[in-house]
């Protein structure tokens, strides 16, 4: 009689003995299969390989023990699934090895692992530099008392399945983490006709005349924006757990290549511009994706047009974002005022660099087109202010948004740069979806964004009132745009860039 275990295979004496006759622990001494679960005394865990094993082992094997057993179930819709077993062959597979996976966690310590050999596949080696990741957005709404339908998982419609209708609407049955999601982009996206409407429909109300007034006189020349103090700047509305969802409509998610000093100031260059820039204001201008956690002791300003600080209620709603006016007084101000030594020191600014002008670049699924060839102020500004220069790179913004293509529309385009031109901005003509369709609206799509923050490129101060080199300017703007081009090859794969789409740095 032969028994065959997992690991190995036990062959009794050849003297004849009667197997129902044996005692529990006769039983165990002959190394035989007991009866029952009854007379199984405890016993010490197997050994597979030198390895305690902590599972039950299954034994396969045909006796002759005329115990009673079960009449076999032949019902059509049960069929026996073959058993695994290690070190030997399944009814169907190839013979499988069980092996000893040596790992190490960070703390030193040694961890044995096991797992079958056709698991054992060959991982890539990652050669690029490791990312620290800021916090999930989100996370502390994965509750179930914010989530309707805890039990039943969302799913977006397959537009493929629908051919009566060219619009896909969104079921009812949606989550409300999603609901609460897509009502704080679109109060982001409206936030400017919002703050408008409101501040007419105050006006049509002559109670509040006395008071629009001076405030309308006090928005149009108050120069907050550039001041350079952040005096209305309001850490508790940066981390309100709103904008959480806001981040997590995407997802959003900030990554660092490495740790900035917060004994020096820096320049942030955030590539692409997109069509609204996403990704910049929930990475820079709140604290949804744990910017103060990843750059601990720098405070960081991200710069829009000054223009929109003329906007009655919208000024005072970006003031307290931490916004400030992206003109050259604003960029000085805060760069060599406030900070650790009153002169900047533990200051950032993010400025979109591309700007306007790249915005009608903004193709989801094409070549990553960057207006930076001859945009060298920044590297200037740097220079002046001795701020070291850090490129950033968002994964995903240029994916938001479906835009008007200047190959299929060339007026059109023409119409968008004579704009740029004399107004300093441009209207892209661009939709997405809606927020109860998936076609037709100017609400993003839901696209993850991945803004990798990449390695600070040291900056030489010149002194005040010398001229800056151009050669320096050429030099320092050269590095900048070979870190950029780091970070595409090194994370492109990871984060999901389509096979064929090439980083091209254009005018």
């Amino acid at each position: 009689m032969s028994v065959s275990m997992d690991s190995a295979s036990i062959t009794a004496p050849s003297v004849p003995f009667d197997a129902e006759s044996l005692q529990p622990v006769e039983s165990e001494e002959q190394h035989l299969l007991f009866k029952s679960y009854a007379d199984a005394p405890d016993s010490q865990p197997e050994r597979v390989n030198g390895i305690e094993d902590t599972f039950p082992t299954q034994f396969v094997g045909k006796g002759e023990a005329d115990i009673h057993r079960s009449p076999p179930f032949s019902s059509p819709r049960h069929k026996k699934s073959g058993s695994l077993r290690l070190n030997g062959n399944s009814q169907q597979g190839k013979p499988r090895d069980l092996i000893v996976e040596d790992i190490q966690d960070k703390s030193g310590e040694r961890l044995a692992s096991l797992k079958l050999a056709f698991d054992d596949k060959p991982r890539p080696q990652r050669t690029q530099t490791e990312l620290v990741s800021g916090r999930r957005a989100g996370a502390s709404w994965d509750r179930s008392q914010y989530v309707e339908h805890a039990l039943t998982p969302f799913r977006k419609p397959n537009p493929r399945s629908d051919s009566n209708s060219s619009i896909h609407f969104a079921p009812i049955s949606v989550p409300f983490q999603r609901r609460l999601q897509t009502f704080m982009v679109l109060a982001h996206t409206l936030s400017i006709a919002l703050f408008l409407t409101a501040f007419f429909l105050l006006c049509a109300i002559p109670l509040f005349w006395p008071l629009l007034f001076p405030y309308t006189i006090y928005v149009l020349l108050s120069g907050a924006p550039s001041s350079g103090t952040l005096a209305h700047r309001s850490p508790f509305i940066r981390s309100l757990p709103i904008w959480s969802l806001f981040a997590s409509y995407f997802p959003a998610r900030l990554h660092r290549s490495s740790k900035l000093e917060p004994t020096r100031k820096y320049i942030f260059g955030y590539h692409p511009h997109g069509i609204i820039s996403h990704g910049a204001f929930a990475a820079f201008a709140t604290e949804a994706c744990g910017f103060s956690t990843l750059f601990p002791g720098i405070t960081n300003t991200l710069l829009t047009l000054d223009s929109n600080f003329r906007i009655p209620f919208y000024r005072d709603y970006a003031l307290a974002m931490g916004l400030a006016s992206v003109s050259r007084e604003s960029c000085e101000n805060i760069l060599s005022k406030g900070g650790l030594n009153n002169q900047g020191m533990g200051r950032a600014i993010t400025i979109v660099v591309g700007g306007a002008r790249e915005s009608l670049d903004a193709q989801p699924r094409s070549h990553l087109r960057l207006v930076l060839k001859r945009r060298k102020g920044f590297v200037k500004l740097a220079i002046r202010t001795g701020a070291d220069l850090v490129p950033v790179l968002a994964f995903g913004e240029n994916e938001l948004y479906e835009q008007v293509t200047s190959a299929s529309h060339p007026l059109v385009h023409k119409s968008q740069l004579l704009v740029k031109k004399c107004m300093g901005f441009t209207v892209p003509l661009f939709h997405a979806r809606g927020v109860f369709n998936y076609d037709v609206g100017l609400m993003p799509y839901r696209k993850p964004l991945n803004i990798v923050v990449g390695r600070p490129i040291k900056v030489v101060q010149v002194r005040k009132g010398e001229t800056v080199d151009e050669g320096y300017v050429d030099e320092i703007h050269a590095a900048y745009v070979r870190e950029l081009e780091r970070i595409w090859e090194e994370w492109r794969d990871v984060f999901g860039v389509g096979r064929g789409i090439e980083l091209r740095i254009v005018e």
